[in-house]
């Protein structure tokens, strides 16, 4: 798909500039990264492009988006995509929410049980795992913790090869949003599954077999959650689907968001 067309922009929302990258035609799919930021450009996002209208924003505080001083919740990060995707004046919208994204997505879903045509759920945070614990990236190194996300090591080095000093800044940042954002209780919300039961959007919801950074657990638990969802387990495949499977995850979502 190297012949995706995408281009960037800043949007102003709720005073902060927000980056967006878009790409793609079809119908509108937002799609919320990672809490360890995201490369610019994924095989991943260009297999999506070629079915959707593909919305990228950073989320405030990572990646080329500007720090709001007063942010301290995901729910908050939540709303200000809602209204981005209000300014942008985008309808009959699909989400797909990678890890710390999932928890964002799940947030915006229940703020908004209506908005949104189909919801997709990847390694999601936000719930609490009834069994084990998230994967605290406090007490391992910045390069580790995006290692652990991943099933095989090859695929850590095809995605970032070489580290760049870059790529640790960008990673130190993104780790401070997390703890500025979701520290206490710790990458989950006490309310949020209480309040996924009245969301209209059939969900799909994708775990990694090898997920060491989100216990399969909450899988099960968003599944319980959820009205209308059902789980699809990934082989031999970490927490970072996306980056690890980029061509199985695009399938399972593409047919997940085009049946009828």
């Amino acid at each position: 798909m190297a012949s995706v067309a995408w281009t960037d922009s800043s949007v102003e929302i709720a005073g902060t500039k927000l980056h967006v990258s878009r790409g793609g035609s079809g119908p509108t799919l937002l799609v919320l990264h990672h809490d360890i930021g995201t490369l610019d450009r994924l095989p991943f996002y260009d297999a999506l492009a070629g079915s959707f209208d593909v919305l990228l924003p950073h989320h405030p505080g990572w990646g080329r988006s500007e720090r709001p001083q007063w942010l301290r919740n995901p729910r908050d990060i939540a709303a200000m995509h809602q209204w981005l995707l209000t300014t942008l004046g985008v309808r009959e919208v699909s989400l797909v929410g990678l890890g710390f994204g999932g928890w964002i997505g799940a947030e915006m879903a229940s703020l908004a049980p209506t908005a949104f045509r189909r919801l997709v759920l990847v390694g999601a945070m936000g719930i609490k795992p009834p069994e084990g614990d998230i994967a605290d990236q406090a007490i391992v190194s910045y390069i580790d913790y995006p290692k652990a996300g991943f099933h095989d090591p090859a695929a850590f080095e095809r995605v970032y090869g070489n580290v760049s000093t870059d790529q640790l800044e960008a990673w130190d940042i993104a780790r401070e949003m997390c703890f500025r954002t979701a520290w206490k209780p710790y990458m989950y919300s006490q309310g949020l599954p209480h309040l996924l039961g009245g969301v209209q959007a059939p969900a799909l919801v994708v775990w990694g077999d090898d997920d060491r950074i989100v216990p399969r657990s909450a899988a099960d638990a968003y599944v319980r959650a959820l009205p209308s969802a059902r789980l699809e387990i990934v082989p031999a495949c970490g927490h970072l689907v996306d980056m690890e499977k980029p061509d199985e995850l695009a399938r399972l979502v593409i047919s997940f968001l085009t049946a009828n």
